[in-house]
């Protein structure tokens, strides 16, 4: 029931389609990207998606739960025909009763390993003492 979600999500990311991915949205939906601020709305969820996509995304569900108008899939994310994961995410869902189901927050991140932070230059810390 919720692969439609799924489907519908991999499709409009593999056209590049931002307004496609918008609509897939719950009208006061969430998108939750790592390193940005989070954005809310049709408009403002079309504006993030704007110049993404157009790769051929992966999506699978690792657990899903619904009742008669909220669910979620707990999911994992690659790219084309890569068995490997690259990362990890979260979609809550709503509906009205009987309804389609719609994303109300998308959230999702790398499972590659963040970088380390470079320490400054050993004499930048001399110079301060």
């Amino acid at each position: 029931m919720l692969d439609r979600v799924l489907r519908d999500y991999e499709a409009a990311w593999h056209r590049g389609d931002a307004a496609g991915l918008a609509a897939l949205f719950h009208e006061d939906g969430f998108v939750l990207q790592g390193g940005r601020p989070p954005v809310r709305g049709h408009t403002a969820i079309q504006r993030a998606y704007t110049g993404q996509g157009g790769s051929p995304l992966r999506l699978r569900a690792l657990a899903t739960a619904i009742g008669d108008t909220v669910g979620y899939i707990i999911g994992a994310y690659g790219y084309g025909d890569s068995p490997e994961d690259v990362g990890k995410f979260t979609l809550t869902l709503r509906r009205r009763p009987g309804g389609p189901w719609l994303i109300f927050s998308d959230m999702d991140n790398s499972s590659r390993p963040a970088r380390p932070v470079s320490a400054p230059p050993a004499d930048s810390l001399a110079s301060r003492q």
